[in-house]
Protein backbone atom coordinates (compact mmCIF):
# COMPACT_ATOMS: atom_id res chain seq x y z
CA UNK A 1 0.00 0.00 0.00
CA UNK A 2 1.37 3.35 -0.89
CA UNK A 3 2.19 5.47 1.99
CA UNK A 4 1.34 9.51 1.74
CA UNK A 5 4.41 11.80 3.14
CA UNK A 6 2.91 14.72 5.47
CA UNK A 7 4.34 18.02 5.69
CA UNK A 8 4.12 20.73 8.24
CA UNK A 9 2.82 23.92 6.76
CA UNK A 10 1.80 26.56 9.12
CA UNK A 11 0.30 25.30 12.37
CA UNK A 12 -1.84 23.30 9.83
CA UNK A 13 -0.35 19.10 8.82
CA UNK A 14 -1.51 18.38 5.83
CA UNK A 15 -1.32 15.74 3.03
CA UNK A 16 1.46 15.99 0.02
CA UNK A 17 0.87 17.19 -3.39
CA UNK A 18 -2.71 16.23 -4.45
CA UNK A 19 -1.50 16.03 -7.71
CA UNK A 20 1.18 13.27 -6.88
CA UNK A 21 -1.52 11.52 -4.83
CA UNK A 22 -4.42 11.25 -7.63
CA UNK A 23 -1.39 9.83 -9.75
CA UNK A 24 -0.53 7.48 -7.41
CA UNK A 25 -3.79 6.28 -6.86
CA UNK A 26 -5.08 7.32 -10.30
CA UNK A 27 -7.17 3.39 -10.83
CA UNK A 28 -8.19 3.17 -7.26
CA UNK A 29 -10.85 6.67 -7.35
CA UNK A 30 -13.70 7.73 -8.33
CA UNK A 31 -14.79 10.38 -10.64
CA UNK A 32 -13.48 14.38 -9.03
CA UNK A 33 -12.17 13.23 -6.23
CA UNK A 34 -10.52 15.66 -4.12
CA UNK A 35 -7.52 14.21 -1.49
CA UNK A 36 -7.94 17.62 0.35
CA UNK A 37 -11.17 17.62 0.75
CA UNK A 38 -12.62 14.16 0.13
CA UNK A 39 -9.78 12.96 2.88
CA UNK A 40 -10.63 15.66 5.94
CA UNK A 41 -13.58 12.48 7.13
CA UNK A 42 -13.36 8.52 6.17
CA UNK A 43 -15.28 5.84 7.03
CA UNK A 44 -13.65 2.24 6.68
CA UNK A 45 -15.80 -0.90 5.73
CA UNK A 46 -14.76 -4.63 4.59
CA UNK A 47 -15.52 -7.08 2.22
CA UNK A 48 -17.50 -9.49 4.36
CA UNK A 49 -15.44 -12.13 3.84
CA UNK A 50 -12.00 -10.18 4.25
CA UNK A 51 -9.49 -11.60 6.53
CA UNK A 52 -10.86 -10.01 10.00
CA UNK A 53 -7.12 -9.27 11.07
CA UNK A 54 -5.62 -7.17 7.69
CA UNK A 55 -9.22 -5.45 7.60
CA UNK A 56 -8.62 -4.01 11.47
CA UNK A 57 -4.80 -3.16 10.60
CA UNK A 58 -6.45 -1.30 8.02
CA UNK A 59 -9.11 0.23 9.82
CA UNK A 60 -5.48 1.39 12.14
CA UNK A 61 -3.54 2.82 9.99
CA UNK A 62 -6.74 5.21 8.74
CA UNK A 63 -7.36 6.06 12.33
CA UNK A 64 -3.97 6.76 13.27
CA UNK A 65 -3.50 8.81 9.93
CA UNK A 66 -6.24 11.04 11.34
CA UNK A 67 -5.70 10.96 14.83
CA UNK A 68 -1.98 12.85 13.59
CA UNK A 69 -3.43 14.93 11.16
CA UNK A 70 -6.13 16.55 13.13
CA UNK A 71 -5.56 14.77 16.52
CA UNK A 72 -7.91 12.96 19.51
CA UNK A 73 -10.25 15.41 19.71
CA UNK A 74 -11.46 15.46 16.10
CA UNK A 75 -10.88 11.64 15.86
CA UNK A 76 -14.88 10.86 16.80
CA UNK A 77 -16.29 13.03 13.94
CA UNK A 78 -13.60 11.94 11.65
CA UNK A 79 -13.07 8.22 11.42
CA UNK A 80 -15.50 5.27 11.55
CA UNK A 81 -14.72 1.91 11.56
CA UNK A 82 -17.50 -0.19 10.21
CA UNK A 83 -17.07 -4.24 11.11
CA UNK A 84 -19.12 -5.92 8.26
CA UNK A 85 -16.92 -9.32 8.43
CA UNK A 86 -19.71 -11.81 8.09
CA UNK A 87 -20.28 -13.69 11.22
CA UNK A 88 -19.96 -17.45 9.88
CA UNK A 89 -16.86 -16.13 7.82
CA UNK A 90 -15.31 -14.86 11.64
CA UNK A 91 -16.54 -18.02 13.14
CA UNK A 92 -14.28 -20.21 10.30
CA UNK A 93 -11.12 -17.93 10.83
CA UNK A 94 -11.53 -18.09 14.43
CA UNK A 95 -11.84 -22.21 14.26
CA UNK A 96 -9.32 -22.97 12.00
CA UNK A 97 -7.03 -20.62 14.54
CA UNK A 98 -8.09 -22.48 17.68
CA UNK A 99 -7.53 -25.76 15.49
CA UNK A 100 -4.09 -25.16 14.64
CA UNK A 101 -3.13 -23.93 18.17
CA UNK A 102 -4.52 -26.89 19.69
CA UNK A 103 -3.82 -29.70 17.46
CA UNK A 104 -0.85 -31.49 16.10
CA UNK A 105 -1.53 -31.54 12.71
CA UNK A 106 0.33 -32.73 9.64
CA UNK A 107 -1.48 -31.26 6.42
CA UNK A 108 -4.79 -29.47 6.16
CA UNK A 109 -7.31 -29.93 3.63
CA UNK A 110 -9.53 -26.28 2.39
CA UNK A 111 -12.41 -27.06 0.54
CA UNK A 112 -14.20 -24.80 -1.37
CA UNK A 113 -14.45 -22.87 -4.49
CA UNK A 114 -11.03 -21.33 -5.72
CA UNK A 115 -12.52 -17.62 -6.19
CA UNK A 116 -14.40 -17.46 -2.59
CA UNK A 117 -12.23 -14.87 -0.81
CA UNK A 118 -13.25 -16.61 2.78
CA UNK A 119 -12.16 -19.90 1.46
CA UNK A 120 -8.93 -18.57 0.41
CA UNK A 121 -8.16 -16.44 3.53
CA UNK A 122 -8.54 -19.82 5.49
CA UNK A 123 -6.29 -21.40 2.85
CA UNK A 124 -3.72 -18.58 3.41
CA UNK A 125 -3.80 -18.76 7.64
CA UNK A 126 -3.38 -22.67 7.47
CA UNK A 127 -0.34 -22.00 4.62
CA UNK A 128 1.33 -20.36 6.99
CA UNK A 129 1.61 -22.63 9.82
CA UNK A 130 1.34 -26.18 7.55
CA UNK A 131 1.45 -28.04 4.58
CA UNK A 132 -1.99 -27.23 3.19
CA UNK A 133 -3.76 -28.53 0.00
CA UNK A 134 -6.89 -26.10 -1.16
CA UNK A 135 -9.64 -28.20 -3.37
CA UNK A 136 -12.46 -27.14 -4.69
CA UNK A 137 -13.82 -30.50 -4.23
CA UNK A 138 -14.19 -34.19 -3.40
CA UNK A 139 -12.93 -35.48 -7.27
CA UNK A 140 -9.23 -33.46 -6.40
CA UNK A 141 -8.57 -36.23 -3.56
CA UNK A 142 -7.19 -38.23 -6.91
CA UNK A 143 -5.22 -40.81 -5.01
CA UNK A 144 -2.92 -41.25 -1.93
CA UNK A 145 -0.39 -40.24 -4.44
CA UNK A 146 -2.22 -37.22 -6.61
CA UNK A 147 -4.13 -34.37 -5.39
CA UNK A 148 -5.75 -31.69 -7.34
CA UNK A 149 -4.67 -27.95 -5.62
CA UNK A 150 -4.35 -24.24 -5.79
CA UNK A 151 -1.71 -23.30 -3.83
CA UNK A 152 -2.22 -20.16 -2.25
CA UNK A 153 0.55 -18.23 -3.58
CA UNK A 154 -0.16 -19.51 -7.22
CA UNK A 155 -2.73 -18.33 -10.24
CA UNK A 156 -4.45 -21.30 -10.74
CA UNK A 157 -4.97 -25.02 -9.36
CA UNK A 158 -1.73 -27.74 -9.90
CA UNK A 159 -1.88 -31.25 -9.59
CA UNK A 160 0.83 -32.39 -6.14
CA UNK A 161 2.07 -35.63 -5.88
CA UNK A 162 3.17 -37.51 -2.62
CA UNK A 163 0.98 -35.21 -0.86
CA UNK A 164 -0.72 -38.23 1.81
CA UNK A 165 2.52 -39.44 3.54
CA UNK A 166 1.93 -43.19 4.69
CA UNK A 167 1.99 -44.03 8.61
CA UNK A 168 -0.24 -42.64 10.91
CA UNK A 169 -0.91 -38.82 10.62
CA UNK A 170 -3.64 -36.05 11.86
CA UNK A 171 -5.12 -34.21 9.07
CA UNK A 172 -6.86 -31.01 9.64
CA UNK A 173 -9.86 -29.88 7.61
CA UNK A 174 -11.97 -26.84 6.66
CA UNK A 175 -14.51 -25.41 4.47
CA UNK A 176 -15.63 -21.84 3.39
CA UNK A 177 -18.89 -20.52 4.68
CA UNK A 178 -20.96 -21.00 1.38
CA UNK A 179 -19.36 -25.22 0.93
CA UNK A 180 -22.27 -27.48 0.89
CA UNK A 181 -22.15 -29.93 4.20
CA UNK A 182 -22.41 -32.80 1.78
CA UNK A 183 -19.15 -31.97 0.07
CA UNK A 184 -17.42 -31.87 3.64
CA UNK A 185 -18.99 -35.25 3.69
CA UNK A 186 -17.95 -36.68 0.77
CA UNK A 187 -14.35 -35.11 1.52
CA UNK A 188 -14.21 -36.87 4.59
CA UNK A 189 -15.41 -40.13 3.30
CA UNK A 190 -13.08 -40.00 0.22
CA UNK A 191 -9.94 -39.36 2.58
CA UNK A 192 -10.98 -42.36 5.15
CA UNK A 193 -10.78 -44.60 1.61
CA UNK A 194 -7.15 -43.28 0.35
CA UNK A 195 -6.09 -42.91 4.18
CA UNK A 196 -7.29 -46.08 5.78
CA UNK A 197 -8.36 -48.45 2.73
Amino acid sequence: MPSIRLSQEGDRTRAGDPRTFLRTFEHAVSPGFDPDRHLERIGCANQTTMLSSESLEIGELFRAAIRDRYGDGELGSRFRAFDTICSATQDRQDAVEALLDEQRLDLMLVLGGYNSSNTFNLARICASRLPTFHIADPTALISAAEILHKPVDASSEMTAANWLPGGPLTVGLTSGASTPDNLVGAVIRRLDELANG
